[in-house]
């Protein structure tokens, strides 16, 4: 016998599934400026992303590669992304974790991987020194913007291109 909770279970991972495959159709069809992402081999849950450094940042010319895991309840509860890239940068930490509200508590199931990838984008233009995931960046990049910037793009050479 097959017991009503695990046909419930496996009805509920379908339909997750298959809102991460509609994104994946939506992220193909109408990319979001300078960022890609997709499944690593058949693993549904588990993506590869890639982020172009910004024009007009210090990470201009980087290209930059993430991990995106999704949960067994996408989208109620938000994927987990980290750079797999290094990155000099105050709201990401030397093991690529990004300390963004939208992946946390301002998650919403209407956001989107490809809104996801561009607030991310956004991040790397726009660092928010005032809620900092590495305190002595942030107090760099207060205090010393120019050497900030510099150290950025000294690592965006290093270790994104």
């Amino acid at each position: 016998t097959v017991f009503p909770i695990f046909e419930l279970t496996n009805h509920l991972f379908h339909i997750f599934l298959f809102l991460i495959i509609q994104e994946l159709s939506d992220l193909n069809r109408d990319p979001p400026t300078n960022c890609s992402a997709g499944p690593i081999g058949d693993d549904m849950f588990h993506w590869q992303a890639t982020i172009m450094g910004p024009d007009d940042s210090s990470y201009a010319g980087g290209v930059f590669f993430l991990n995106i895991q999704f949960p067994s309840d996408y989208p109620f509860k938000p994927p987990k992304v980290n750079f797999t890239t290094k990155i000099y940068h105050c709201n990401i930490n030397s093991n690529g974790a990004i300390c963004l509200d939208i992946l946390k508590e301002q998650w919403s199931p209407a956001l989107t991987i490809s809104k996801v990838l561009l607030s991310i984008s956004s991040l790397l233009t726009d660092a928010n020194p005032d809620d900092p995931l590495v305190p002595e960046i942030a107090h760099l990049y207060k205090t010393d913007r120019s050497k900030y910037e510099q150290t950025a793009r000294e690592w965006t050479q290093k270790y994104a291109q």
